[in-house]
């Protein structure tokens, strides 16, 4: 290399260090109001599944009753008590909610209240939206946020008409709370459920699959999506966004390879007939990506080789600016580009034809460096308190908590006072985002200049 191409070399690089300082300093006060607003929605469903209506006969801790709060809001679904027969109507109702707030985000609905009435966003309001979401400059918080809630309150509704038709038609109690609360729980990918065994009992269902894996994977995908297909329909814009395109393939990718795997792999599901083995294997690829957390096998007797799969898919996570979580999936392609291309010796870093910028990928490396940082430490602690646990059982409770996923191998009801509250941790961090919940506590509050429209939103 030529002492020019050198010195160019170390000024792009500068350039995107400087030009990424800039992006967090842009969203580090919006990522506080962001911690504050979870803590705020944690504490008042604490509150509230600490009351005596909200309990059965069964007596539930102060620690789980906030354990089941953190959980719900950060729409992950791990659980130290079962919700069908340890909470009343009331009880599961809190749930309920926590989970429909914690899937749409902090201020979101109180964002759409506001807008019914002044019909603008205020500039802290706006700032909020873009960080909650990671919008893309030409996507306004006000439009998109009107997108999220009707979207959002559509879909649940439509899914749970169609899940009531089935569990009606199976015979089941209450089919009509059951579909309700089961279909906002897959769309905001929280995995929580009123039956014991998640849907294992349904296994074999069809419907029940369809009609779950659709809803999750339209919550998992992202709102960015949603508004780009309706500025297409009204004609305000000619194709899908680099965002929307990548989210679309990078999914179809991970759930299509991570069913492949599945079916290849698992020998419990050998003896199936090939339909069924075929759907159980993309459930389960499904739940991972989506970190939806709804199972129809036993994650607790899954082989080692399909444990790996679910983790990696489990990390990557679901897309931004929807309701999952994890590194995600535009994350995840920013450094698959990377790697391709200082592999291939290319200077410029490209993913589908377009250029991905230095500021996406410095971004992307701090999640995932921030991410596995806080897992291993997250982990230290846990094998420091939690002696009786198997190393991988603990594993995958760690990056299930963080991922936001709600699966679990069975450590969840086993954990000691001290591991809960490890797993409580990861749970909002996991909902907030690890990058975000560096920002909040890291960086200082400055605004500063909106990324490019070509950017890619991590």
């Amino acid at each position: 290399m030529s002492l020019e191409n050198a010195v160019a070399a170390l000024q792009k690089v500068a350039t995107g260090h400087d030009r990424t300082a800039d992006v967090a300093r842009r969203r580090a006060g919006p990522a506080k109001l962001l911690l504050l607003g979870y803590l705020a929605y944690t504490i008042i469903g604490w509150i509230l599944l600490s009351l005596p209506a909200a309990h059965e006969d069964v007596a539930v801790s102060a620690l789980d009753n906030l354990f089941i709060a953190v959980s719900a809001v950060s729409t992950t679904g791990l659980a130290t008590v079962d919700t069908a027969t340890s909470y009343t109507f009331f009880g599961e109702l809190v749930v309920l909610l926590l989970i429909q707030f914690g899937g749409l985000g902090y201020m979101t609905l109180g964002s759409f209240t506001f807008l019914a009435i002044q019909a603008k966003l205020n500039r802290t309001q706006e700032q909020t939206a873009r960080t909650a979401f990671a919008l893309p400059k030409d996507v306004a918080p006000a439009f998109f946020i009107r997108s999220v809630v009707v979207f959002t309150l559509a879909t649940e509704a439509i899914g749970a008409g169609f899940l009531y038709l089935i569990f009606r038609a199976d015979g089941l109690e209450d089919a009509l709370w059951s579909a309700i609360f089961h279909s906002v729980s897959a769309f905001c990918t929280a995995g929580f459920s009123l039956y014991p065994d998640s849907f294992v009992r349904f296994a074999d269902d069809v419907a029940v699959n369809v009609t779950i894996a659709v809803l999750s994977i339209l919550g998992s995908m992202g709102f960015i999506i949603v508004a780009d297909a309706y500025r297409r329909i009204v004609g305000r814009k000619s194709h899908f966004g680099f965002t929307s395109k990548v989210i679309f393939r990078m999914t179809a990718l991970l759930i299509g390879g991570g069913t492949l795997l599945i079916l290849v792999a698992e020998p419990s599901i050998g003896a199936l007939p090939p339909y069924e083995r075929l759907m159980a294997a993309f459930f389960q690829a499904m739940t991972a990506s989506t970190t939806v957390g709804f199972n129809t096998l036993a994650i607790g007797g899954i082989s080692d080789a399909v444990l790996i799969v679910m983790l990696v898919l489990m990390v990557i996570g679901a897309s931004p600016s929807g309701t999952g979580g994890g590194m995600k999936t535009t994350s995840f392609a920013a450094l698959i580009a990377l790697v391709r291309s200082t592999l291939k010796g290319r200077d410029s870093i490209r993913f589908f034809k377009r250029e991905v910028h230095d500021t996406q990928l410095n971004l992307a490396a701090t999640t995932l460096c921030t991410y596995l940082g806080v897992l291993c430490v997250a982990l230290y602690l846990l094998f420091l308190t939690e002696t009786g646990i198997a190393f991988d059982v603990m594993t995958f409770e760690a990056v299930s908590a963080l991922g936001t996923v709600g699966l679990s191998m069975g450590a969840t009801g086993e954990l000691s006072p001290l591991g809960k509250l490890i797993i409580i941790v990861l749970m909002l961090i996991g909902r907030l985002g690890v990058f975000t919940f560096g920002l909040a506590l890291a960086v200082p509050d400055e605004t500063r200049e909106e990324e490019s429209d070509d950017d890619l939103a991590l």
